[in-house]
């Protein structure tokens, strides 16, 4: 029986890593800094191995939420068993890879969610509908929330109401605002995460009004950063400014997509003594190498094939998409990268009067996502169901 046991663990663990690097080939480790590809920031093969080191770090600092969530929050009533973790994952990575070799980003969210699912119902488990209406509305709200402030974002920079300079440093503040308010691992409690805000406000002595001003003391140091760099090299401060956007996009997403790989593993491996955080370490260096060995691929398609784009327009697209994945980590909630930039790009395309924005190219890559959902869905109840009649 412990043969078994350990046998079956093994396999679970492999299939973990299968998903880990079909994620880091195809959404984790190619979308981040497609828009800096994209506008000539960073070559193809660079990207892929800077995105591959940021998506490990932000899958050991950030990736217990949706990790935990993924593992124990989709289904109720039913505790995920070492074969059902194996067919959701061999399932979901399987759609994945698809998608990744026929050069096409499949969501891996809903795949993975999808999967998770339809082994959950197909072991008796009851629908999570709470946790499903949470899903369901950031993944409808995305397109459109994200496409749409790329979009506002792109025209203010491009056009000529606003001067560049002060927009962009405004720009950056946000970001540092919200970077400030990004929980985690090494700054909080045993077993949980806390934003920089958080740890150095109380340290200030001055009550509660400590975090709001640590978080306006970092914004306004980013944003004078940036308006000091664009005074002295307008062209090498956006290039800078477009490869730190990609950085932090690239941290969120292995914090975000490492829980789509070794969510499934959380209740069989917690039972046999194996932590968190070493589940998040071996599913964080899945995502490395995917990063490095399938990457560029899709890198390559989403930085050309969706829309030409600038250095202005790929920090509209990329500003937008940090905010969303940064939510996403926050509520515990999957979702995919390939959604968040793919609909950033073309928001920020169509600013431009659509710039290239390949229409068939959206029509089937929506096509994709939803058939990667319904089908994964379909094929862990299926598959599930047949290995445990044949058993």
């Amino acid at each position: 029986m412990v043969v078994v046991t350990v046998a079956t663990l093994g396999v679970a663990a492999a299939a973990s890593l299968f998903m880990a690097w079909s994620i880091g080939a195809g959404s984790s480790g190619s979308t981040p800094f497609a828009p800096a590809v994209g506008a000539n920031a960073i070559s193809v093969m660079r990207a892929g191995l800077v995105v591959g080191v940021l998506g490990l770090m932000g899958a050991i600092l950030q990736g217990a939420n949706v990790t935990e969530a993924v593992g124990t929050e989709l289904i109720g009533g039913v505790t995920l068993t070492a074969g059902a973790a194996i067919v959701a994952l061999l399932t979901a990575a399987a759609l994945v890879a698809i998608g990744v070799f026929a050069g096409y980003p499949i969501a891996t969210a809903f795949t993975v969610t999808g999967a998770v699912v339809g082994v959950g119902l197909a072991m008796g488990g009851d629908p999570a509908w709470p946790k499903y209406s949470e899903i369901l509305t950031l993944w409808v709200l995305t397109p459109f929330v994200g496409g749409g402030v790329a979009y506002a974002v792109a025209r203010l920079l491009i056009g000529e109401t606003l001067p560049e300079r002060p927009l962009t440093a405004v720009l950056a503040g946000l970001v540092g605002a919200i970077v400030a308010n990004v929980g985690f691992a090494l700054l909080g409690p045993a077993g949980e995460q806390a934003s920089l805000s958080e740890a150095a406000g109380p340290e200030l002595g001055i009550g509660a009004i400590g975090t709001p001003l640590v978080t306006v003391a970092v914004a306004t140091v980013v944003a004078v950063g940036v308006y000091a760099d664009i005074g002295r090299d307008r062209e090498g401060a956006q290039r800078r400014f477009l490869l730190a956007m990609g950085g932090l996009v690239a941290f969120s997403a292995g914090g975000s997509q490492v829980g789509l790989a070794i969510g499934p593993l959380v209740p069989i491996f917690s039972d046999v003594g194996v932590p968190l955080w070493a589940l998040l370490v071996g599913g964080g260096a899945g995502l490395l190498v995917g990063s490095w060995t399938g990457a560029p691929r899709m890198i390559k398609a989403i930085s050309q094939d969706y829309a030409s784009m600038g250095p202005r327009r790929s920090i509209s697209a990329l500003i937008p998409s940090f905010a969303i994945a940064q939510i996403a980590v926050a509520f515990g909630i999957p979702v995919s990268f390939n959604e968040i930039i793919v609909s950033a790009i073309v928001g920020a395309g169509y600013a431009a009067g659509d710039a290239g924005v390949s229409r068939s190219k959206m029509g089937y890559t929506v096509f994709a996502w939803i058939a990667s959902l319904v089908g994964s869905l379909a094929l862990g109840f299926g598959v599930y169901t047949a290995v445990q009649f044949v058993l």
